[in-house]
């Protein structure tokens, strides 16, 4: 019995040098909460933990790119110790590419001067420089916060390593297939969103504001685009990748009383960001509204006239604007031998059928009969804009009709010549009467 006796308090003397080789000792002696040893990683659980990081503010993640200076930088902690922390102070060790706003060499430092209660959060947020080699991508890095326990002398330092990513920045533009809308039709507009920048945009929604009040009120911009008809008014557009657009088209009908004005159609882009973050832009096209020139070609023949063949036709406009500089060619189709020929026809009205005359000449030697022609009508609308509108029809071309000429009658040179020998005898008496 004095043996086993002695053996168990032999093992249980020794015990506790068992125990205590399971265990790192730090450089400067045990682990405890504030003493580390030469490594970030060499830590025990203490008063602060790390919970995020991020470019941006408290309330506010942003996109960032290579070349951008004086960002914020935001590190946000738990206070997860027992008591109550004061005098925070932190310091940012960064990879090579950041740097400190203040310029090169500078240290990253942040100093809220403020306390933190048990069980609370509190951020650091540090402002850096991004050299303009930068990749998109992620990188590591360490912060060091300084702060002292209330009712406690002495500072404590909490080392933690993060993750952070340089996201990149979306850049958004809007462009439309037609700066130009025409009144009385229906449009169809093809609308690009672009993403210009270096960050993807997801769940990409466009909306368009149908009401004045969707704009700022410090903004001269009104929109107007109550006064047309749009057939949709939202769409779905997913993922724009960075460099890259997606597209919808919007079927706009504008009324003729817009004719000579600028349109404005406001649109509402919403997306996530590469936080995840929902963004919201406003974006605003114009669109100048021109008047519609509805050309019809009818009553084609051909009539002879003075001894020349001429096609005949007239031209009626059925829009609500004048076309300007108006032209119509003959041209030949298939075998036709008929040259190419135009006449000057200047104004195309509204309010009434332009005639148009065009004489046949022919590329050698007349072909009569069937001719297949078009005739082009050529004109400019009110920005300028040079307009064709063909018309494609066969025309018949008859040969020249010859008039008979009179039969020459000897009697009728017989009458001047008695005349005049009436005429002197009459002379020669009267002469010889006055002697």
């Amino acid at each position: 019995m004095n043996s086993k006796l002695f053996i168990i308090l032999f093992l249980i003397g020794i015990f506790p040098l068992f125990v205590s080789s399971s265990f790192a000792d730090w450089k400067d002696g045990p682990i405890q909460s504030g003493n580390f040893g030469d490594s970030a990683f060499e830590r025990d659980f203490g008063d602060v933990k790390l919970l995020d990081a991020y470019f941006g503010t408290l309330d506010n993640k942003i996109e960032v790119e290579s070349g951008d200076n004086n960002v914020p930088f935001t590190i946000e902690f738990a206070n997860v110790g027992t008591q109550d922390i004061t005098g925070i102070e932190g310091k940012l060790a960064l990879p090579f590419g950041f740097s400190s706003s203040d310029g090169p060499g500078s240290t990253i430092d942040a100093n809220t001067n403020t306390n933190s209660l048990a069980g609370t959060n509190f951020h650091l947020t540090f402002y850096v420089n991004l050299d303009k080699n930068i990749d998109i991508q992620q990188y590591s890095g360490t912060v060091k916060v300084d702060y002292s326990r209330l009712r406690e002398s002495g500072v404590r330092s909490s080392f933690s390593t993060f993750d952070f990513k340089v996201t990149g920045d979306s850049t958004i533009n809007v462009r439309a297939s037609e700066t130009f809308l025409t009144s009385l039709k229906s449009n169809n507009i093809v609308i690009d969103i672009v993403n210009d920048g270096t960050a993807p945009m997801s769940a990409v929604d466009v909306t368009i504001d149908n009401t004045q009040t969707s704009l700022s009120s410090n903004t001269a911009s009104i929109t107007n685009v109550e006064n047309v008809l749009i057939l949709e008014s939202s769409w779905d557009l997913d993922n724009i990748e960075a460099k890259s657009y997606n597209s919808f088209v919007a079927d706009v009908y504008v009324p003729e009383s817009l004719k000579g004005d600028t349109l404005r159609i406001p649109l509402s882009i919403s997306y996530y960001n590469t936080h995840g973050d929902k963004e919201t832009i406003s974006k605003i096209l114009d669109f100048y509204i021109r008047g519609l020139i509805d050309l019809t070609v009818f009553n084609v023949k051909v009539i002879e006239l003075s001894g020349t063949q001429m096609v005949i036709g007239e031209i009626i406009n059925e829009g609500n604007e004048d076309g300007l500089f108006g032209f119509v060619t003959l041209e030949a189709n298939g075998n036709s031998n008929i040259k190419s020929n135009t006449q000057f026809i200047d104004e195309i009205e509204t309010d009434a059928p332009v005639p148009f005359n065009i004489p046949v000449e022919f590329e050698g030697e007349p072909q009569y009969g069937e001719h297949d022609v078009t005739i082009t009508v050529r004109y400019k609308d009110s920005v300028r804009d040079e307009i064709f509108l063909p018309y494609e029809t066969t025309i018949l071309v008859n040969e020249i009709s010859v008039d008979k000429e009179t039969e020459f009658n000897p009697a009728y040179a017989v009458i001047p010549i008695i005349a005049v020998i009436a005429i002197i005898v009459f002379m020669i008496r009267r002469r010889k009467n006055q002697k």
